[in-house]
């Protein structure tokens, strides 16, 4: 009898442990997928719908939201490798401000700010380890860019078509300020100047570390990604 009894008990452990280990398997994906996924990334510029410059190009101007095609955005993107897959991941968000100084067609100041507490990627789960985690945003909840070296902008075409700037400047994430250098794409659009450029940076640059117990191994290096339209102030 006693023998019967453990067989019964040895047949339920392995039912249990069998359907704990199905509704695993059953599970992981849609898990997984919550976990990880290709982000929202900040595009550069669309120059499909621009048109010809109608406002001269020296004057004050300042950040504004922009249209459909070239909304103001500045995120990053980070390849990283997962358990089984390399996969890209990017983040972004649309609440930044900032302002530039053009006269005699030369870039003579600029700066821009981003609110590091409203990046988002597509999951939910990513974004709060990515503010708590990674960039510590309730202690650094901006970042920053700074012009350090007038650019000459007399060679940007006027037809609404892009044209390639070499620009300068200090970039400050989490408190660290790194220089940095990238070509722009600047078109002239209408009363508006749109830019685009993806910067290369090494992330431990600005301290932002893989936390301990993440799965995911973050490359070094990666970009920040900026898409800004200005309007004359």
């Amino acid at each position: 009898m006693q023998k019967l009894l453990d067989n019964r008990k040895l047949v339920v452990t392995v039912l249990v442990v069998g359907i704990i280990l199905a509704t695993a398997m059953a599970l992981g994906p849609l898990i997984y997928s919550l976990m990880v996924g290709g982000g929202v990334k900040t595009e550069g510029v669309d120059a499909s719908r621009t048109k010809a410059a109608s406002v001269e190009l020296d004057g004050q101007w300042k950040v504004i939201q922009g249209s459909a095609q070239n909304y103001s955005s500045v995120g990053f993107t980070f390849d990283e490798v997962l358990p089984g897959e390399r996969t890209t991941t990017s983040g972004s968000t649309t609440n930044v401000t900032g302002q530039a100084t053009i006269a005699g067609e030369v870039l003579e100041q600029a700066s821009v700010e981003v609110d590091m507490t409203q990046l988002t990627t597509d999951k939910v789960v990513r974004d709060r380890n990515m503010k708590s985690k990674l960039f510590h945003t309730e202690q650094y909840p901006t970042a920053t860019f700074s012009l350090t070296q007038p650019t000459n902008l007399s060679q940007v075409p006027d037809d609404g078509t892009a044209g390639t700037v070499p620009i300068k400047g200090e970039l400050t994430i989490k408190g660290q300020t790194q220089p940095v250098e990238a070509d722009f794409q600047v078109i002239r659009d209408g009363k508006h100047i749109v830019i685009s450029s993806d910067i290369a940076i090494n992330r431990l640059d600005f301290g932002v570390e893989t936390p301990e117990m993440i799965a995911a191994t973050i490359a070094e290096e990666g970009q920040v990604n900026v898409r800004l339209t200005f309007a004359q102030d």
